[in-house]
């Protein structure tokens, strides 16, 4: 039960990355690392599809192998971060809302710009 549990965890976890493909707020990468672990407890048939695949597999291999994130994918998430955070002072959020935001969003940078290309 649990290896199922897993499987269609993992499938939601793809099915929100190719979600985050389209909507740049939406980051893509951490939902098929996430899809990648969750097939690894549920279906190595699936995880090799997901790592074998062209486009999807090189961020997850990378990551795998050296802990690294691209230049690329680096500055998608500083824009999308910075994008966020836009959107919330052109909203008119309270302040309160937008110090955590800036926050967490200041922790999430810091994590994503420190990692080796």
């Amino acid at each position: 039960m649990r290896r199922y549990v897993y499987l269609c965890l993992g499938w939601i976890a793809v099915a929100l990355g190719f979600v985050g493909i389209a909507l740049p707020m939406l980051p893509t990468t951490p939902f098929l690392l996430l899809a990648a672990f969750l097939f690894g407890k549920g279906s190595p048939r699936a995880r090799a599809w997901l790592i074998d695949h062209p486009r999807l597999g090189p961020p997850i291999r990378h990551w795998e192998a050296n802990g690294a994130i691209s230049r690329r994918a680096k500055i998608a998430a500083a824009v999308a971060m910075a994008a966020a955070f836009g959107l919330g002072v052109a909203l008119g959020l309270p302040p309160l809302a937008l110090t955590l935001q800036g926050l967490c969003l200041a922790g999430a940078a810091t994590f994503v710009l420190t990692r080796p290309d």
